[in-house]
């Protein structure tokens, strides 16, 4: 027969994501009203963890009314009942609707079956990011850097925490069954990349036993399919990479964990570039990079531009902007666009972070040194792509609109447009558009 007691104690369950432990543990006087939200503190039977969690108020009200309806003082435990009784009772209901594989822990997977459902099946980033990114961000970033678990633990809800941490070791688990594929000859390259990263994290750590079982790591995602595609093409092609602020080159960049040097070589490896003198070298790399800290405008940080002269070489070059993370360092464009451009340009990138600009940067330019047939309307193409995205949008128009307005967006880079026209000697017809329905990306058409 139905059995009230027992069906609540798994409904809540599956709604806060509490173990049945924890479950069995609750009184109605332990979650209190704090602000405009209803707090449950407890400590979690299996861990000894203290837990803060927020209990939604439709959640409350169930509670409220089982608790009056069965006339439990709010003291007391809401089910007088151990876990083994509740899963007898619940492997009879089981038994009678024949349903098999299911326990009282099924009903906490669900909790988080459910974030991952009403994600839209993202598993790149779960619903809960939006709200507890930051402080999963801040206790994996502690956690790593003091080499012991943060106190911030406390301020996440363990079914949230659990979920997070069992994602990163099922992720890591299977990266090293793909080392141990590459080790057997399955892969000819492998590479396991860093993605928006900082100095300390669980991903750092990660990528850094990969290092010592002999795994090769990068910083910048998005773009290591072309630095894979640069590998691709045979050949031997040697780059000289200067430093415009020679002295920052050890610096670290936003969202990655390694020096601006260090990225830079790193991903120049990657693509199968031989690093050499200027003397030697078949491209010049000029790498604007910053001083202090590396600015992000549309974050509202600010760093010192760049304030020299730059004179276009009279050999083959191409240039990271990376004084800026997302977008392009004003000052340096407006020195860069002072020369004539000419044949001996490869290219120019500054529309992400630091390794994601080289990764397409050092892709185009190998592209078009090995070219048997180069097409040079295409590179004037992609490279006023780079310009009207990287500079005109990223680092200009981007900081005047509110929301993905394209036709705001398309009267604000007219004049931009001319402009590029007038470098690249070419004639520009663009149509612009939000993929993502953000401002974070914008779509440049060339017709």
């Amino acid at each position: 027969k139905p059995n009230e007691r027992i069906a609540t104690a798994l409904s809540l369950e599956a709604n806060l994501g509490l173990r049945i432990s924890d479950i069995l543990q609750l009184k109605l006087s332990a979650i209190i009203r704090d602000g405009n939200r209803y707090r449950l503190d407890i400590v979690e039977k299996k861990t000894k963890k203290k837990r803060e969690f927020t209990v939604p108020v439709d959640i409350y009200i169930y509670i409220q009314n089982y608790a009056l309806e069965n006339n439990i003082n709010p003291s007391a435990k809401l089910f007088d009942i151990s876990e083994r009784a509740v899963n007898k009772y619940l492997k009879l209901a089981c038994d009678h609707l024949k349903i098999s594989g299911i326990a009282s822990h099924s009903f906490r997977k669900y909790f988080a079956t459910s974030i991952y459902v009403n994600n839209n099946y993202n598993i790149e980033e779960k619903k809960y990011w939006k709200k507890w990114g930051k402080k999963i961000f801040d206790y994996s970033y502690h956690t790593h850097r003091f080499g012991c678990e943060s106190c911030i633990a406390n301020r996440i809800p363990s079914a949230i925490l659990d979920d997070y941490l069992e994602t990163r070791k099922r992720n890591f688990k299977i990266n090293k069954i793909y080392l141990q594929w590459q080790k057997e000859g399955l892969f000819d390259t492998l590479v396991f990349s860093k993605d928006d990263c900082a100095q300390y994290g669980f991903n750092v750590q990660e990528a850094q036993f990969l290092e010592a079982l002999g795994g090769f790591t990068k910083t910048g995602a998005d773009e290591i399919p072309l630095t894979l595609l640069a590998r691709a093409i045979q050949g031997d092609m040697k780059v000289c990479p200067i430093f415009l602020e020679p002295d920052s080159k050890d610096l670290i960049s936003k969202y990655e964990d390694v020096s601006v040097e260090k990225s830079v070589l790193g991903q120049l490896d990657l693509a199968g570039v031989n690093v050499t003198s200027e003397q030697d070298a078949d491209i010049i790399l000029y790498v604007n990079n910053f001083i202090g800290e590396q600015g992000e405008i549309v974050m509202g940080v600010s760093t010192e531009s760049f304030a020299g002269e730059f004179k276009t070489p009279k050999a083959p070059y191409m240039i990271a902007d990376v004084r800026f993370a997302n977008g392009a360092d004003n000052n340096f464009v407006d020195e860069f666009f002072k020369n004539e451009i000419d044949e001996n340009f490869y290219g120019y990138s500054a529309w992400n972070t630091t390794a994601n600009s080289l990764g397409s940067l050092i892709c185009a330019a190998k592209v078009r040194f090995f070219a048997k047939k180069y097409n040079p309307d295409a590179f004037e193409k992609l490279q006023a792509v780079r310009f009207l995205d990287d500079w005109a949008y990223q680092a200009n128009a981007r900081q005047t609109l509110e929301s993905p307005d394209i036709k705001a967006l398309s009267a604000g880079m007219v004049n931009y447009e001319k402009i590029v026209e007038l470098i690249l000697g070419t004639k520009i017809s663009a149509k612009y558009s939000y993929p993502w329905d953000r401002l974070f990306e914008v779509e440049v058409e060339l017709n």
